[in-house]
């Protein structure tokens, strides 16, 4: 939200610095992102002065050119050299003097040097209104009137004022201050002072030669509807000073109808709509809900269909404007207008919330609608617009306020006490103190005693309706920065659940990154499309777009277009890993679930001068898993095969009927929707399960053994559906107290072999705890598992 330093001061009346208040709204709560120097003419019309010429003679050496002598307040006169055909003697000129930086309209600033032109000295330029930014001729140079004084800076002359830009981050909840008399109040409670409203006084009504007829059908979504009707306005530009003022907050001057709504919009934060008022059939406005897919075209030219809960403006026979969102085609202000319908109003947030979202349109009345604008407002923004378009369009009030209210929106009452707001501050705040702050920012008091007060909030905070609330508007105008920080800190020793989370999460966060992973954290919400079984869909009710309409069932898909971002911009090699929820709607339930992901693609390792990039394919996935899985000490797992939509191929851990990991590579069907071609490859652990798995480990203290462990190799010829996985099993079983690992250290597949059939190299680390071992025990428990091999698993000894 922007804010003008000078039009801050119309409301309220202070000394302080642009950089002085800059502070102040930031600890206030209204936070200042950014703070800079504008002007409303490029340059300011800095070193330009207003001069008076003496002498114009003809240039010796060019028939175009004339040589001047300038007074321009100093000791002796300028000499310029000066192409303009209307030059003349005894004229009042603006004058950009030597050092002096000129903006033109068109081109590159330039600097003003002493130098010579044909031969003659020139020391300054005198200026065309086109060449200093105050207008767009360029027949000749700018004549002032006589009286203009000698001397005087230019930016005096022309009342060129410098201004200041204050860029807050306006949270949701702070919709009070969505204009610069809600940041007036805010400062105004700080400095303990007042602040000034525009005065309407002068409002009063001419004829009743314009009477539109208004009714309300759909009161839930309109709570309030307040207009008026103007006759025989001029439709043209704007003044230069409400120009000026719109240009400084970046608004694009429109007319002088238009750009007075958005002049009282952003000084009260009361949107306002000007209808056409020829353009209204029947003379009758009706605020109702249309037809579902009801076609209306919008000021942007562009055609709708309209939702049957969307609020509309309409006419005897046809929709006028999309209420609180945006105008339509046929019923703006336009250069013919010549009456006009001034509409002011209080629209439901919500309804105007999901409005804007479902026809994608923002615009500065809908940011203000749906944050909740102040049902007290409409009648006096209603004035201040109309006086203001009768100043610079001239017409006439034809009509008295018609004033819609059929049920008053009533302060919210609160009850507070000193102690609750002294206890949640957490320091010990006057209760005088406490009285000034909460009467400072518009809130009444209804009832006192010793302990506390019963409060009445205006509508327009809409935010603070309880306890807590009035405690955070007392601790934002007390000032954050006042609460002191204890010089020690009480704490207490509470038990913690074993395994502890965040440290089971941090470990494996800490081995993921020094792995090379790098942590994400991707949204919540995603497309609903990207559900895999909407049945348990969590939708959202109001969702910010049709891209955000849903929360994730799995964390696959938003990180596949963090893969794709990166991927685009020229880093294909990912090793992403992201501790998250996935939620799904089970039972009418509402279900979270922790998961972590690791996410591989691209090469393995970069690129290196004394070897080859390899790709990273499902081994180096299984490794990162595996690793996980050893760390963490789980153990007693059983493996299979995936066969499901979720990967291509893939390997799962599991105890029982529950899964620890599950891993392997993406499906081309999800690669497609985040517009991905290469091999990519992901694990998704149930991190409950494994928090769960953990809570059984018990931690055994052993000796390093001191005994030498043996390894022997074996060469088998197995089923090709025979995994190694099942054989490592099988020898375990064969001999549990002396076999100590089984690895997997080749395996072949081709022509060589019998159809149906593959190879397996596997090596068997053999070690007694208590002895060693010698050749006639190896051998027994090499020839016991060779047979076990043989008897289930049908293996060969090649």
């Amino acid at each position: 939200m922007k804010i003008s330093y000078s039009w801050l001061k119309q409301l309220i009346k202070t000394d302080k610095t642009p950089q002085e208040i800059s502070l102040i709204l930031t600890n206030i709560g209204l936070e200042v992102e950014s703070l800079e120097k504008v002007q409303t003419i490029p340059g300011g019309l800095e070193g330009l002065v207003i001069g008076y010429v003496e002498e114009r003679m003809q240039h010796p050496n060019a028939d175009r050119l004339s040589v001047t002598k300038v007074n321009v307040g100093g000791p002796e006169p300028l000499q310029i050299v000066c192409g303009a055909p209307n030059v003349a003697a005894g004229q009042k000129v603006v004058v950009a003097t030597v050092g002096t930086t000129v903006h033109p309209n068109e081109g590159e600033p330039f600097k003003i040097n002493k130098s010579k032109i044909r031969g003659e000295v020139s020391e300054g330029m005198i200026c065309a209104e086109d060449e200093i930014g105050l207008g767009g001729s360029h027949a000749g140079i700018m004549v002032l009137a006589e009286d203009a004084p000698v001397g005087l800076e230019a930016k005096k002359y022309f009342n060129v004022d410098d201004d200041y830009l204050f860029e807050i981050g306006l949270t949701p909840n702070r919709a009070d201050a969505a204009s610069h008399l809600g940041v007036a109040r805010d400062l105004a409670a700080y400095l303990r002072t007042g602040y000034e409203l525009p005065n309407v006084d002068a409002f009063a009504v001419e004829n009743e030669n314009l009477i539109i007829d208004v009714k309300v059908e759909a009161t839930d979504a309109c709570p309030r509807y307040s207009s008026v009707s103007i006759s025989g306005v001029t439709v043209k530009p704007s003044p230069d000073w409400l120009k000026d003022k719109l240009k400084v907050i970046g608004l694009r001057p429109i007319n002088n109808i238009v750009d007075a709504t958005n002049y009282v919009l952003h000084e009260l934060g009361q949107p306002l709509h000007a209808f056409d008022a020829d353009q209204i059939a029947g003379k009758k406005i009706i605020v109702k809900k249309c037809e579902e897919g009801t076609p209306f075209v919008t000021l942007d030219n562009v055609e709708r269909k309209l939702s049957a809960e969307d609020l509309m403006i309409c006419d005897a026979e046809k929709p006028l404007c999309i209420a609180g969102v945006f105008g339509g085609i046929e019923s703006g202000v336009t250069e013919q207008t010549t009456n006009i319908f001034l509409e002011s109003a209080y629209f439901n947030s919500v309804s105007v919330r999901k409005t804007s979202k479902r026809h994608a349109l923002k615009t500065d009345a809908s940011f203000r609608f749906e944050r909740g604008t102040d049902p007290e407002m409409t009648v006096f923004a209603l004035k201040r617009a109309a006086l203001l378009i009768k100043e610079i369009a001239g017409g006439q009030i034809s009509s008295p306020i018609s004033d819609l209210y059929p049920v008053k929106a009533n302060p919210f009452e609160v009850a507070i006490q000193y102690q609750n707001v002294i206890d949640l501050i957490g320091q010990d705040i006057p209760t005088v103190e406490i009285k000034e702050i909460i009467t400072a920012l518009g809130i009444t008091i209804a009832t006192e005693t010793a302990e506390g007060l019963d409060l009445r909030v205006p509508a327009y905070k809409v935010d603070v309706t309880r306890e807590c609330d009035i405690t955070e508007e007392v601790l934002r105008i007390y000032g954050y920065n006042n609460i002191h920080i204890p010089a020690k800190v009480n704490a207490s020793l509470a038990y913690t659940a074993k395994p502890n989370k965040e440290n089971v999460q941090n470990l494996v966060a800490d081995m993921l990154t020094a792995n090379g992973f790098i942590e994400i954290w991707c949204n919540s919400l995603t497309r609903l499309a990207n559900s895999k079984n909407e049945a348990e869909a969590v939708q959202i009710l109001n969702p910010l777009s049709s891209d955000l309409n849903a929360m994730r069932q799995s964390l696959l898909q938003p990180a596949l277009e963090s893969v794709a971002y990166n991927v685009n911009r020229k880093n294909a090699d990912i090793k992403f890993y992201e501790f998250g929820k996935t939620y799904h709607l089970i039972n009418e339930k509402y279900v979270e679930r922790p998961r972590l992901l690791l996410v591989v693609s691209g090469a393995k390792q970069g690129e290196q001068w004394n070897q080859q990039s390899t790709p990273s394919n499902f081994y180096n996935l299984k490794a990162a898993v595996d690793a996980i899985i050893i760390r963490l000490g789980l153990a007693n797992y059983q493996t299979d095969e995936i066969s499901d939509e979720n990967f291509a191929y893939g390997l799962k851990y599991f105890r029982g009927d529950k899964t620890l990991v599950s891993f392997g590579a993406v499906t081309n069907a999800d690669k497609k929707k985040a517009d991905l071609s290469k091999d990519i490859f992901y694990a998704d652990f149930d991190w409950a399960f494994v928090l769960d798995a953990l809570k059984k480990n018990k931690i055994i203290n052993k000796e390093v053994p001191k005994y030498p462990a043996v390894r022997r190799d074996l060469s088998l010829l197995v089923d090709q559906d025979i995994t190694f996985d099942q054989l490592k099993t099988i020898a375990f079983k064969a001999e549990r107290k002396l076999v100590k690992n089984v690895q997997v250290f080749d395996v072949y597949q081709g022509d060589k072999l019998p159809e149906g059939k593959k190879s397996y190299a596997l090596n068997f680390t053999l070690q007694d705890e208590e002895q060693t071992l010698t050749d006639k025990q190896i051998d027994a428990i090499m020839q016991k598992i060779i047979a076990n091999l043989a008897q289930t698993a049908n293996a060969e000894i090649r």
